[in-house]
């Protein structure tokens, strides 16, 4: 499956963006799917899961209560809106595809591209 993402930009610290990650290629509810970010410098961390259905999400501690992680598998979409932006949410947002929940929280097999996501003070 292929993954593009979008949505990126420079954002105030307190604003909000929505990412969004399109699936081409394969049937997108039998994957579940994930963010990741990298800011510079740093390593890849995980930021948020969903299940294929959406009925499931996890998210890493950093975020939780800011970002909300969806899907909708009819237009082969997950989204990540973000809220509440930190200067530290800064990083590079990567979405990720693996027809495991549970692997996809690790890094899945697919990934999409990056998109920039920048917090100013």
């Amino acid at each position: 499956v292929q993954l593009q993402a979008s949505g990126g930009g420079l954002e105030q610290a307190g604003g909000s963006l929505r990412l969004s990650c399109a699936a081409l290629g394969r049937t997108f509810s039998n994957y579940a799917m994930g963010w990741f970010r990298q800011a510079p410098g740093k390593e890849r961390e995980f930021v948020a899961a969903i299940s294929r259905s959406g009925s499931i999400t996890y998210y890493a501690d950093s975020v939780k209560g800011r970002f909300t992680i969806s899907r909708d598998n009819a237009k082969n979409t997950v989204y990540l809106q973000m809220s509440s932006l930190k200067p530290e949410d800064t990083a590079v947002y990567y979405c990720t595809a693996d027809s495991s929940y549970q692997s996809v929280k690790i890094g899945g097999d697919y990934w999409g591209q990056g998109t920039l996501v920048t917090v100013s003070s």
